[in-house]
């Protein structure tokens, strides 16, 4: 009896479990076929995949049109005034259009999202959020960043420049967005933050004028003075490529009790000053040395000669004295006769 009972049992079981999936896979079924039939969804989806792809096409387009306008806004860069390196403009024009192509991509992927159902509004205040935050803790990286973009744009200073900022003199070695390096004359390389620049001089927009005063004792000689040195810089521009026009004497630059300073200039390529005045330097001071050897050697001449006749007068005097003895010696003779 309690077999029979229990094989009861289970055959109801089954036939429940059957009657459950049966009903589960028409319900499946039914709703499978709802949502293949519900025409106004089909055409919903179909305008929200036609709006995907036009945000996509004209996405496209945007960062094609705008990366054209920064190639041709940087295609006369290399023309300018400043020296620089052309690949430096090549670099920016990449920068530019990843940053286009990151917003408007982005730009792009909250439309489809917001095309899918997704509520976005959470999504921007978070982002706001966190953008705000870091604005705040980043607020000397964007100055830095922003006046980057002015100093490049602007041609203020290019690589290879001299340039002076502050207390910091050297040559541009990189300048990027944030930082500027420049290398002084004995090999120190600063990196100055590009926020920190209020001011900069340039060496390297114009020519250069190269400057030497020529301290001279006052017991010398002005004009002997003038002409040595005008004679000692007329060579020097052959030797010289650098120097654009013939150094200039100017006259007598300052004057005290015991000696005068004559002034030299000399027009220049940018950033040779210091060699020119060194070369006028090296010039005026060989013919001052090769003026002082010749007086010298005349001085010692001189003396020399000097030395010789003092020499040759003990002789002439013996010689005259034999001639008197001996004319007295005659005319004793002739007395005598």
């Amino acid at each position: 009896m309690k077999g029979f009972l229990s094989e009861q049992t289970g055959g109801q079981d089954i036939q429940q479990l059957t009657e459950s999936a049966t009903d589960q896979v028409s319900g499946f079924t039914s709703g499978l076929w709802k949502w293949a039939s519900d025409t106004d969804m089909w055409w919903q989806f179909l305008f929200s995949s036609i709006r995907i792809v036009l945000i996509f096409i004209l996405t496209q387009i945007a960062i094609k049109v705008i990366s054209k306008v920064i190639e041709r806004s940087l295609q006369g860069k290399d023309k300018t005034r400043l020296r620089t390196n052309p690949r430096r403009f090549i670099t920016i024009g990449e920068l530019l259009k990843n940053v286009v192509s990151s917003v408007f991509n982005f730009i792009m992927i909250m439309l489809v999202l917001n095309e899918f159902g997704f509520n976005l509004t959470p999504l921007l205040t978070g982002a706001g959020v966190a953008g705000l935050a870091i604005s705040f803790g980043a607020q000397s990286i964007v100055k830095d960043i922003i006046t980057g973009f002015f100093i490049i744009f602007e041609d203020q200073f290019a690589v290879g420049d001299v340039i002076q900022v502050g207390l910091y003199k050297g040559t541009v070695q990189m300048v990027g967005l944030r930082t500027t390096r420049l290398v002084s004359w004995n090999g120190e390389v600063n990196i100055i933050p590009n926020g920190s620049i209020i001011s900069v001089t340039n060496f390297s927009l114009s020519n250069s004028l190269a400057v030497v005063d020529v301290p001279l004792k006052l017991e010398r000689s002005m004009d002997d003075a003038l002409k040595l040195v005008k004679q000692a810089v007329e060579e020097l521009k052959d030797d010289h490529p650098e120097m654009l026009k013939m150094p200039e004497v100017l006259g007598i630059q300052s004057l005290t009790t015991a000696e005068y300073a004559i002034r030299i200039v000399a027009e220049c390529q940018p950033n040779s000053r210091a060699g020119v005045e060194r070369a006028v330097q090296t010039a005026v001071k060989k013919a001052l040395d090769h003026e002082e050897e010749e007086r010298l050697l005349l001085e010692a001449k001189q003396q020399e000669e000097e030395a010789q006749k003092a020499a040759d007068r003990p002789l002439q005097g013996e010689g005259e004295l034999e001639s008197q003895v001996k004319d007295k010696r005659d005319e004793n003779i002739s007395n005598d006769q």
